[in-house]
């Protein structure tokens, strides 16, 4: 190691050498040494949520007088740049580190300062023209700062996922239209109930996830309410009057995103509900998902020997040692993925509860987890849609078979001939594996005729159609 390559910077632990061209100072350099746990760094989009909260801050700060054009162009255009998406490799800490965010917030604000220092004339490291805490940090603490900051990211995540939702939900609309003329055995608790439409599943499953999108725009539209100007613990301590009232709207600015100041900045600063709730939003569309796609697989399973249903896409080979197995991977990826973001919820739901007094030091597990779990609900359902649910086709001669042969359709009959005897048949159908309704004609219980209207599989499935007919009798 030659010492030339690098710079002495200090801090309250002692002197460390820094590489001399690195753009991050100690205090970065200190984190990534301690905190090496998951081998990433933070996501682009809070590098970003982190300068544009330096920006708006240096913006505020100019206003209320406390610091120079020249320093405040300077906080500025670094941070501009970090915007545009130069700089993000001096962001070096891992995102799962101790100090509820300070080494982010450090990172963040040594690289604005050097860059500062540099776009005026002065050296890497030196900190005599900006300073990260005197002027990057000013009016702040990661306190305010980091909380937003992963507020920021996850608004900025969340519209793709959404995106993709919206159109599995187009989608799903699609295929029950498909289907709707397509009438099979209904289940419940994996035995024969009624008939039903497989465009009447399809449509349950396109309900859900309406419902889904509408709870976590519900969800995350709280992340809007931040803490900024709170600074250690909500009580504004070392915050300037104008800057704190300026520091949210001009922000709301620098971001394009509709921001609002908490009410109480205690409150907003020490309790992470709202976290907990947008991640329970997309735990229960993890759970919607994997439901479907249990549903799917069970459908889908055979071909021969199980349900046979319905056909989903081909998309690989299934077996290294059984020729033609093709395996619902699709569904199979889906399900992986809802496992993991439900594991996701319960240590965002852990890292909540476990803040103490008036900060919770968890945050940064919580913004790993979130983004996440956002992050591969999208993929997942994006491959979902295009590689699996666009592509599926329904077996209409399995699925006439299995409603034909089933002594579900006894059910029907019930009103007409009593439970009595709709429960002798249905035993008899089971043990000889005669059809309902040559049992039912051969013990002179109905018509032919009765028997065409009260087995119209299809009215069966109209609720409105099965009422008028008992109307009528």
């Amino acid at each position: 190691m030659r010492t030339n390559d690098f710079r002495i910077e200090s801090d309250s632990v002692g002197e460390k050498l820094v590489p001399k061209r690195a753009y991050y100072g100690v205090q970065s350099l200190r984190a990534a040494e301690n905190f090496d746990i998951t081998g990433k760094r933070l996501c682009k989009e809070q590098i970003i949520a982190l300068a544009e909260i330096k920006k708006a801050a240096a913006m505020a700060n100019k206003q209320a007088g406390l610091l120079t054009d020249e320093v405040a162009y300077a906080i500025v255009k670094a941070s501009d740049e970090i915007i545009e998406g130069k700089l993000h490799d001096a962001f070096i800490c891992d995102p799962i580190q101790g100090g509820a965010g300070t080494s982010g917030n450090m990172n963040a604000n040594e690289v604005i300062a050097n860059r500062g220092n540099e776009l005026l004339g002065g050296e890497l490291g030196a900190y005599d023209r900006v300073h990260p805490n005197d002027h990057v940090n000013m009016g702040q603490s990661t306190n305010d700062v980091f909380p937003t900051s992963g507020k920021l990211a996850a608004l900025k995540l969340i519209p793709r996922t959404l995106d993709e939702l919206d159109l599995l939900y187009k989608s799903l609309l699609k295929k029950a239209e498909e289907f709707d003329d397509v009438i099979k055995m209904g289940r419940t608790q994996m035995q024969d109930a009624v008939p039903i439409r497989l465009g009447q599943e399809f449509h349950a499953y396109a309900c859900v996830i309406k419902r889904d999108i509408a709870r976590i725009k519900t969800a995350f539209e709280a992340l809007k309410i931040i803490n900024m100007g709170a600074s250690a613990i909500g009580t504004g301590i070392n915050v300037d009057t104008t800057y704190f009232k300026n520091i949210v709207p001009i922000l709301s600015n620098v971001t394009g995103i509709d921001l609002t100041q908490a009410e109480d900045l205690v409150d907003g600063t020490q309790n992470l509900d709202v976290f907990v709730n947008a991640s329970s939003s997309l735990k229960t569309l993890a759970v919607s998902l994997s439901k479907i796609s249990n549903d799917l697989r069970l459908m889908s399973s055979g071909p021969r020997t199980g349900f046979g249903e319905i056909n989903l896409p081909a998309k690989q080979n299934g077996s290294s040692i059984m020729p033609g197995k093709i395996n619902p991977v699709i569904p199979e990826v889906m399900s992986q993925i809802a496992f993991n973001v439900i594991g996701n919820d319960f240590t965002i739901t852990m890292a909540a509860e476990g803040g103490q007094l008036e900060l919770n030091a968890f945050e940064p597990v919580i913004f790993y987890n979130l983004f996440e779990s956002i992050e591969t609900l999208a993929n997942g359902v994006k491959t979902f849609r295009e590689n699996c649910l666009d592509g599926i086709t329904a077996n209409k001669e399995r699925i006439k078979q299995l409603v034909e042969n089933s002594v579900g359709i006894i059910t029907a009959i019930v009103p007409h001939v009593g439970y009595a005897a709709s429960a002798r048949i249905a035993d008899r159908a089971i043990a000889t594996g005669e059809s309902v309704r040559a049992l039912v004609i051969e013990e002179n219980l109905l018509t032919e005729a009765e028997l065409d209207e009260i087995l119209d599989v299809f009215a069966m499935t109209q609720p409105g159609i099965a009422a008028k007919h008992l109307l009528e009798e």
